[in-house]
């Protein structure tokens, strides 16, 4: 039996339009490149990194992003006191939070960023995420590399102070199947060798993983550790620290 108001011939009442919720992710940049598919969007108040369908890291919380370059520099203070004209590799431009914590430390003489998405690059000279980055790649101290880091640490012949590798969610969680060769013994034993004596290698991960670690040992890093960064939900942002024999 039809309902009263929509009685044979009557035409239905018009329907409140629904208002789209603020939280609806909002794509910014869609690209495909050499490595798949790289997507920049909007999503309650932050931006968000996907690549392949998965997701990288957003701008809510740049905590471990920042340790991940404090660490590096606190581990090459520890033998002597603080030093200069460091030279640092930042593996992964993401959103900028690591890149802008070491152009705002003096003591980096020279900062290398190797990113491999040109895409990423883009929305860091001149699209929303200069603001995170704080314009660093400015900074006459900061050049960036455009390649993939598995290969670059494989083959590049200069050597530096430190390393600080963000380039997938862990060890253990890659993006592409070939990033997973950078955490094999052959990968680590390559950053080693990327290292100046008593370099450090630190690696971000979203989970804590005791193979990581031992892996690093086995490759010749020394005072191996591992720094937690709580989060709002689930296993913490850890941060993964070894120093070059």
């Amino acid at each position: 039996m039809p309902h009263p108001d929509h009685a044979a011939g009557a035409p239905a009442a018009p329907q409140p339009a629904v208002p789209l919720s603020d939280d609806s992710p909002v794509v910014l940049d869609r690209r495909d490149g050499p490595f798949g598919e790289v997507v920049l969007r909007r999503h309650a108040g932050r931006h968000e990194i996907i690549a392949n369908g998965c997701f990288l890291m957003d701008t809510s919380d740049g905590r471990s992003e920042r340790l991940l370059v404090d660490c590096a520099l606190d581990a090459l203070d520890a033998p002597a006191g603080p030093r200069s004209g460091l030279r640092l590799l930042i593996g992964g431009l993401g959103v900028g939070f690591s890149l802008a914590r070491a152009a705002a430390e003096p003591r980096w003489g020279e900062i290398a960023v190797v990113e491999r998405e040109t895409a990423v690059v883009d929305w860091h000279r001149s699209g929303p995420l200069a603001a995170y980055s704080a314009h660093a790649l400015d900074d006459p101290r900061v050049r960036v590399v455009e390649a993939d880091l598995v290969g670059y640490v494989r083959d590049a012949e200069t050597r530096f102070d430190a390393l600080c590798l963000d380039i997938d969610n862990g060890p253990d969680w890659t993006v592409t199947e070939n990033n997973g060769t950078l955490y094999s013994l052959s990968g680590l034993v390559a950053c080693r060798e990327r290292l100046e004596p008593a370099g450090v290698l630190a690696v971000w991960s979203a989970q804590p993983s005791t193979r990581f670690e031992a892996a690093l040992r086995d490759a010749g890093f020394t005072g191996v550790r591992t720094l937690e960064v709580p989060v709002t939900r689930g296993v913490p942002d850890v941060v993964h620290v070894g120093v070059k024999a």
